[in-house]
Formats: structure tokens, C-alpha cells, sequence
């Protein structure tokens, strides 16, 4: 984790938790950092350490959910030679390797009973005990960890220890979905795409078409802001015009008409349906609320042909073809929508 940190945001609720974190930081108590995917709990959990009076001891990271649940107390407690089958030789844990500094434990719902009960008595006394040894070892780690999993909800239902989230909740920090971060999309959006034109070699940035920048604010980010980043940076490096603002975004990678379904679901297809264009998002509107037909008919009439533009390259026969129209049809809508001068070229 010895990287760059950045924090891009300018939503209320993106600073109010990053602004608890470095309040936090200088303390030696536990943290809990809890967050959906892609919400940035690393970053968290990196600034909570770089912070603190131990930023130049070890920062020190365990995926909880990356281990067999039979190796996993080895790893954080580490074992004396013969405690187990394949142990030819002792090996210190992460605790021992996180002394002084401090241990992030990501993914720390999926952790055993065991390694519970054990974790609750290094977090409690500050020792720990290697697998085989006869003695504890004194440690002295501040211990963050990360969830996306309900730990209260679990502890009632006896899949977590109550007492050990009693001695890890000192602070909880809970870091808002992307969805909710008001304006920080199109700040997002912006730096990755223009990282990723520098890293094209693109003479300058064009910016995204409107509509792609309200398809983005339309969407409802599950993976939060790695998913945006993957997004953005695989609409830029696919648009091959530089001079033009970027007029087409996908959103899943795995979009495509040959998309497989699965073995049980296989059917022989046509040549025909097999080429069969993706369509278009679904553009969604509040039907209690509209009282111009006319108009929410042309708002998504334009949707779409903004959407098959840009999917085109701007290419109108080809985005004719696309739409089932013949070339005068699409001129004729173009020019209803103004978006002519758009699709020229």
C-alpha cells in the first residue's frame, strides 16, 4: 500500500468522512472502515496510518477473505517449525510484522470464530501467540479493519463476536456510496479521462458530450468509484478521435451481441440475430410525473439517436443502419433534435 494517496471529491459526505478519518488518525485506538465495494476503504485506512505518529513504522495488509480459513490464524499469528503439516520452518505473522505501525484487515467479516476469539485477545492485551509456541509475544499494533458487511446484524445473529466488535468499533467510519456524492461524479470522471488522454499522448483534453456526462450522473455506480474509473478510462482509450468530446460510454465490458448465456440457456442463433445491434440504455422517467408527453417522447428520441451517434463515431450511415432508419430518416431527426451539426462528418 506504499503509494500515492488521492482523494478526489467535493460532496459534503465524501469530506465529512474523510475529515473523521484524519481526526481519528493521531489516536492509537481501533478503527472500523465500513464501505461497499470501490468506496475507497484502502485510501481510508492508508490515511489513517500515514497521520498517526506511526507513519514511518510499517503499514502492514491482511484480505481476510483472501486465505483458506485454515491458514488464516497462521497468517496473522504466525508458527513455530512442525506446528503443522508443511511448516518446515518458523515464520512471524502479520502482527509481529505490523509492530510499531499498523495492520489493516480488509474483508474483515469473512474471518472464523477462531480467529476471532484470537484476534480479541491481541486487540485486548497486545499479544499474540504463534501456532506451536508455548509463550505469547507482545506486539504493539493499531489495529484498522474493513467490511461491507453488516458486523452489528452478524454479531446478532452469532456469526461475529459482539465483544470483539465492542473492542474494534472505538471509531467507525462509514464512507458514502458514489451515488450519493453530489457532484463528484463529473470531478471523477474528469481527472481519470484526462490521466488517461496524457497517457494516450492526446494534445489536449475534449471534454465528454453532453449527454455521456448525464449518463454517467443517471447511473447508479455498483462498483462506486473503481468501477468509474474503469468506465471512464475505457471510453477514452476506445474513442479515436481526439478532437471530438467523447460521445460514447459503456458501462458493462461484457456488453455484446455474442455475449454467451450459459451453457443451459445455448440456443443455435441466425447470422442475422447474432449481429443483432445492443440497444440502447433505458432512459427512465418518472411516469407520475409527466405532463408533456410530447416532450418526454423527444427527450428520449434524443437519447437514443445521441446514444447511436456517438456509438458510430458520428458516423451517420452507419447509425442509420444502426437505428433501422434509412439515411434522409436519420437527417430529418437529426435536424429535429439539432444534434446535425453533431452527426456531420
Amino acid at each position: 500500500m506504499d503509494r500515492e494517496v488521492q482523494f478526489i471529491g467535493q460532496s459534503s459526505a465524501f469530506l465529512d468522512a474523510v475529515e473523521r478519518a484524519s481526526r481519528a488518525a493521531p489516536m492509537r485506538r481501533p478503527v472500523l472502515v465500513i464501505g461497499e465495494r470501490g468506496t475507497g476503504k484502502e485510501l481510508i485506512a492508508e490515511r489513517l496510518h500515514r497521520l498517526s505518529t506511526r507513519w514511518q513504522e510499517p503499514l502492514v495488509t491482511m484480505n481476510c477473505a483472501a486465505l483458506p480459513e485454515t491458514l488464516i490464524e497462521a497468517e496473522l499469528f504466525g508458527h513455530e517449525a512442525g506446528a503443522f503439516t508443511g511448516a518446515t520452518r518458523a515464520r512471524a505473522g502479520r502482527f509481529e510484522e505490523a509492530h510499531g505501525g499498523t495492520l489493516f484487515l480488509d474483508e474483515l467479516g469473512t474471518l472464523s470464530m477462531g480467529a476471532q476469539e484470537r484476534l480479541l485477545r491481541a486487540v485486548e492485551y497486545g499479544e499474540v501467540a504463534r501456532i506451536g509456541a508455548n509463550k505469547p509475544i507482545m506486539v504493539d499494533v493499531r489495529i484498522v479493519a474493513a467490511t461491507n458487511e453488516n458486523l452489528p446484524k452478524m454479531a446478532d445473529e452469532g456469526r461475529f463476536r459482539p465483544d470483539l466488535l465492542d473492542r474494534l468499533s472505538f471509531e467507525v467510519i462509514t464512507l458514502p456510496p458514489l451515488r450519493v456524492r453530489e457532484g463528484d461524479i463529473a470531478v471523477l470522471a474528469d481527472y481519470y479521462a484526462r490521466r488517461m488522454a496524457a497517457e494516450l499522448g492526446w494534445p489536449s483534453w475534449p471534454g465528454f458530450a453532453v449527454h455521456v456526462a448525464k449518463q454517467m450522473e443517471d447511473y447508479a455506480w455498483p462498483g462506486n468509484v473503481r468501477e468509474l474509473r474503469n468506465v471512464v478510462e475505457r471510453a477514452v482509450y476506445r474513442w479515436d478521435d481526439p478532437s471530438r468530446a467523447i460521445g460514447h460510454i459503456q458501462f458493462d465490458p461484457f456488453e455484446s451481441p455474442w455475449r454467451p448465456a450459459g451453457a443451459a440457456a445455448a440456443t443455435v442463433k441466425t447470422a442475422g440475430s447474432a449481429a443483432a445491434e445492443a440497444p440502447a440504455p433505458v432512459v427512465q422517467h418518472d411516469l407520475d410525473g409527466v405532463c408533456d408527453l410530447r416532450g418526454a417522447v423527444d427527450a428520449h428520441e434524443r437519447a437514443i439517436l445521441e446514444h447511436h451517434l456517438g456509438r458510430n463515431r458520428y458516423n451517420q450511415r452507419q447509425t442509420a443502419k444502426a437505428l433501422g432508419l434509412t439515411y434522409d430518416q436519420l437527417r430529418h431527426c437529426l435536424k429535429k433534435h439539432g444534434l446535425l451539426e453533431r452527426g456531420e462528418g
